[in-house]
């Protein structure tokens, strides 16, 4: 039996722990909510750094930040986090799965001289 696509974006997101942890960079909070008035919640956050990490998966089966409605969530979240002062980095499945996303969150920590 198929997977359900929240399924899949856990796998997605427990890959990418894993990779953090690997790299042993600051551990992130998972489910972080940022926002005092709406329920938005980052993936992961480092909430020291204001810096926050979004596993957008459903690339190429029109999954949710697909559509309509829920880019249009997501357009109102990162326009919300960045008057916050947020800096988010948003990846695909495909580039969570290849070490994309994690050399550019290895980076980032790096260049901001936080590692």
């Amino acid at each position: 039996m198929p997977k359900r696509n929240n399924e899949k974006r856990t796998e997605l997101e427990s890959l990418f722990a894993f990779q953090v942890k690997a790299l042993s960079l600051p551990e992130p909070v998972r489910e972080y909510r940022f926002h005092d008035t709406r329920k938005f919640r980052f993936d992961f956050a480092w909430p020291d750094f204001k810096f926050a990490f979004e596993a957008d998966g459903g690339e190429w089966i029109n999954g949710a930040h697909n559509r309509g409605k829920g880019m249009a969530n997501d357009y109102e979240k990162m326009s919300e986090a960045l008057l916050l002062g947020w800096d988010v980095y948003r990846a695909t499945g495909t580039m969570i799965k290849k070490g994309h996303a994690i050399n550019f969150v290895e980076r980032y920590f790096k260049l901001k001289g936080f590692i």
